[in-house]
């Protein structure tokens, strides 16, 4: 990993700070102070180099750190919310039983509370005796009608008619009403 743009500066400043130091307890010819000069101007360079790279160096880590922080949060979001639906989903599961068993309890409870198969058998034989008791005084009123005019003689007195013969020998029942 490469170091970071201030320690380099920092490191550089010590450096000068340090030959500065020297300088003070030393006194310099002319091929000393050229090289000297040379140190210091390279050390300047360098420390002008790190001044402009650091924006674009921390720049580019607050980038790297921003992407890494969001890809984290993402990360952890995800998992909460799996956690979240995984307790969900089990308090679902619960329910759903607790209320198919108070089904299951319901349905027997109003099994017992009507009285449970004899009366179920008892009122489905009373529904079919009324079903075919219509359905017999609907067949016996068409039938009866039908039996009457085939045989007139026989059903007209019980009928409430009067039998009665025409001049020509022919005969008839006959009802009289107000």
């Amino acid at each position: 990993m490469s170091k970071d743009p201030f320690q380099i500066l920092a490191d550089e400043l010590t450096l000068i700070r340090k030959d500065m130091d020297q300088l003070q307890r030393t006194s310099l010819d002319k091929d000393e102070a050229k090289k000297l000069n040379q140190i210091v101007t390279a050390a300047v360079l360098k420390m002008a180099k790190a001044a402009e790279d650091a924006p674009g160096e921390i720049q580019g880590d607050l980038e790297a750190d921003r992407d890494q922080m969001a890809r984290s949060a993402t990360h952890a979001a995800t998992r909460a919310a799996e956690s979240a639906m995984a307790g969900i989903r089990h308090d679902l599961d619960n329910e759903r039983a607790k209320l198919s068993q108070a089904a299951g309890e319901a349905r027997r409870e109003a099994w017992r509370w009507f009285g449970g198969f004899w009366v179920w058998l008892a009122s489905m034989l009373a529904t079919g005796a009324v079903i075919g008791a219509l359905a017999m005084a609907w067949i016996q009123g068409r039938g009866d009608a039908r039996e009457f005019g085939q045989f007139p003689r026989i059903y007209c007195s019980p009928a409430g008619g009067e039998d009665l013969s025409n001049t020509a020998g022919r005969e008839g029942c006959m009802f009289w009403y107000d």
